[in-house]
């Protein structure tokens, strides 16, 4: 017992920190693989992978040659296969990487006009109660860190303050970009009657129309906040994240666009760890100038 208690102990000096992060950050990526792959397509294929892949190692172990072939040639001709199936799906992953805290954290888009962003909150939620007792179909995408330069082009161009009667006008069922969506940057409306990419979600309600689901597909495949009024019903909604929350008073809708748009640090701006180092660069600069001059 004695050399086992003091087995354990030699192993466990042996590990050293670096082990211990690589171990973790392994895990983190094949329990990511595995809880992404859980509910789709891509999912299914990696199980029929998978499968393959053991009936080669019961093929190579039985020493059956030809099956063995045969399967090494499906498996080299197969890997290039995926990428081209599935490249959809691999660009969304890696936009989701780049799209990460820690990524943003580094490199942060320009600060926001935050009153301007503010403004448009208080005239979209004006607009949105008074399409929705109206029953006025509305789409709008307010764009956050990932540029919408794609969705953009779809539409026409547009350079203008948020107002709730700009945003009825555009979305009266009689107006030439009504049956588009609207797309916000920093508080100014940048385009109108764009077309959003729909929802791959196979679960979704079947009573959603294209409305809802062109705003959750936007909200999948960005980090944009979507807000929807519902041509049928009058019931607003917000997607984010790929999450629709539906049946919103016009109150709720607003501290909600409130917590995703209006989100900053501590001391009210948003966090740009370059920008920091540079000015603390340039400030050390002008600090050691000064100190020559004197």
């Amino acid at each position: 017992m004695d050399a086992v208690i003091h087995a354990f102990f030699n192993f466990i000096k042996m590990i050293r920190i670096s082990d211990v992060v690589d171990i973790a950050i392994l895990s983190f990526v094949v329990y990511k693989l595995i809880w992404g792959t859980r509910k789709n397509s891509f999912g299914r294929v990696v199980k029929g992978v998978g499968v393959v892949l053991i009936f080669m190692l019961l093929a190579s172990a039985l020493k059956l040659y030809a099956v063995s072939y045969l399967f090494s040639i499906v498996v080299e001709w197969g890997v290039l296969a995926l990428v081209i199936v599935f490249q959809p799906e691999i660009r969304r992953m890696l936009e989701k990487v780049g799209d990460s805290r820690l990524f943003h954290l580094f490199f942060s888009s320009h600060p926001r006009d935050l009153n301007s962003v503010e403004q448009t909150i208080g005239e979209t939620v004006c607009a949105y109660s008074s399409m929705s007792g109206d029953k006025v179909g509305a789409l709008m995408v307010f764009e956050r860190q990932n540029h919408l330069d794609d969705v953009i082009k779809t539409g026409t161009a547009l350079d203008a303050a948020v107002s709730a009667e700009l945003l009825k006008n555009i979305f009266w069922n009689k107006a030439p970009l009504h049956d588009g969506a609207v797309i916000v940057r920093n508080g100014r409306i940048i385009a109108a009657g764009c077309m959003l990419p729909l929802s791959g979600n196979v679960n979704l309600s079947r009573d959603l129309g294209m409305r809802h689901r062109a705003g959750i597909g936007m909200s999948e495949h960005s980090d944009a906040v979507v807000a929807i009024v519902s041509e049928e019903t009058g019931s607003i909604s917000v997607a984010v994240g790929g999450m629709l929350k539906r049946h919103l008073a016009p109150e709720t809708l607003e501290r909600l666009l409130r917590n995703e748009l209006l989100v900053e640090d501590s001391s009210g701006e948003s966090v740009n760890v370059l920008s920091v180092l540079v000015s603390m660069f340039n400030k050390s600069k002008k600090g050691g100038g000064q100190d020559e001059i004197n």
